[in-house]
């Protein structure tokens, strides 16, 4: 049984904050099953009632994360590099109900889900195109591995920045009794392994939030190779959002391709401006309905202000936003991004000249791409652009 709790912010949430602010009392407590900004207040859905000392806790949690997300927090100006939002599209339904009918798309646990062959065909057409953009630029294939050592998250100050997102990785520790009684009693119920904590080695390896991390760390340390460098790769991706994990809309475990810039600024600011307008045309053959923005990361609550307004006023981050028009909104499918030189001083990845080298991505999240393009033109191929159908239905 579920219980309804209202909560007058004691501080106004500025409209442009309202989904932010949502978004992160997911994290606030493990009793919240739902949460909701209305113009009238903060509802939550409750695993079970509180009362008491319990609901005085959650109610200054809740406080809180307005607070420090609200108090002294300005809109800057969106600035708008693309919009074709308006462009028409034969499809208004929500693909997930046809997706699971299918067997399109099969939920193992919350974030994880087995995709079926019309799905993996999309994925497999738009990693594709994206391979041709890395192409373009002569860029160099790597392939990486899906842990990170904790030790390189430390260096670029992830811990302090995503802490809500990380997946953390474990294993039974090296020894005889802990290993035996484990195979012999484990067993999971509704809160998952029953195993005791103390079972597990201390934590050294999380799951890898992002691509271009890898490129980075193996440039550490060093002078950055002829000058410059331009990288692609494609990998599974984890970023824990707890209850804001829905559909192909936020997964978990996802499928990231990266094509990855290092070198001077001109260098990088260049080759980002570059691939936006290639990835246009390609944008304009499918028909997609989206537009481009500056976009800041999620940062967790105490980074959120300081680091939103730096990516905003330096223009750090675009993201290409496709329309969903079955719910009225837009998900972010893909952007366009420059770090400055964060990474180079982190790490210290230097240029020729000894200063520290710059670093931008244009990274694209493969199954909210194609989630995207469904939700604007269904699961019925005869509707889907020409450029779609022989890429995809014919594998031209």
């Amino acid at each position: 049984m579920t219980n309804q709790l209202k909560i007058t912010p004691a501080a106004a949430i500025p409209k442009h904050l309202t989904g932010e602010v949502q978004s992160k009392l997911a994290y606030v407590d493990e009793a919240i099953l739902r949460a909701r900004v209305a113009a009238d207040g903060i509802m939550l859905e409750l695993r079970e009632p509180v009362e008491g000392p319990r609901r005085s806790e959650l109610e200054e949690k809740v406080q809180r994360v307005v607070s420090m997300m609200v108090q002294g927090a300005f809109r800057s100006k969106a600035q708008v590099l693309e919009d074709f939002s308006s462009r028409p599209v034969p499809f208004s339904a929500d693909p997930n109900t046809e997706l699971l009918a299918r067997g399109e798309m099969f939920q193992e646990a919350s974030g994880i889900y087995t995709l079926g062959p019309l799905m993996t065909r999309l994925i497999a057409f738009f990693d594709g195109q994206f391979t041709e953009l890395a192409d373009s630029f002569g860029a160099t294939s790597y392939r990486f591995p899906t842990l990170i050592p904790a030790r390189y998250l430390e260096r670029v100050n992830y811990f302090r920045a995503f802490p809500h997102s990380l997946t953390f990785v474990t294993h039974l520790r090296e020894d005889l009794d802990t290993i035996d009684d484990f195979s012999q009693h484990a067993a999971c119920d509704e809160h998952g392994l029953n195993t005791p904590p103390d079972s597990f080695s201390k934590t050294q390896t999380l799951l890898s939030p992002a691509v271009c991390y890898h490129l980075y760390f193996s440039l550490a340390d060093k002078p950055l190779p002829g000058g410059g460098l331009v990288a692609t790769a494609v990998g599974n991706c984890f970023r824990y959002e707890s209850i804001n994990l829905a559909s192909l809309e936020r997964m978990w475990n996802f499928t990231m391709r990266e094509v990855i810039f290092v070198g001077l600024k001109d260098f990088v600011l260049q080759n980002r401006e570059t691939g936006r307008e290639r990835m246009r045309g390609f944008f304009e053959k499918i028909g997609l309905a989206y537009r481009v923005e500056s976009a800041n990361d999620p940062f967790f609550i105490g980074e959120f202000k300081k680091q939103a307004a730096f990516q905003s006023a330096f223009q750090l981050k675009f993201e290409i936003r496709a329309r969903l028009p079955f719910k009225n909104s837009t998900l972010a499918v893909g952007s366009y991004n420059y770090h400055q030189d964060f990474f180079g001083r982190s790490l210290n990845i230097t240029l020729p000249d000894g200063s520290p080298a710059h670093t931008g991505c244009i990274a694209f999240g493969l199954e909210r791409m194609a989630f995207a393009f469904l939700a604007q033109y269904g699961l019925d191929e005869a509707r889907w652009p020409e450029g779609m159908r022989k890429g995809v239905v014919s594998g031209g």
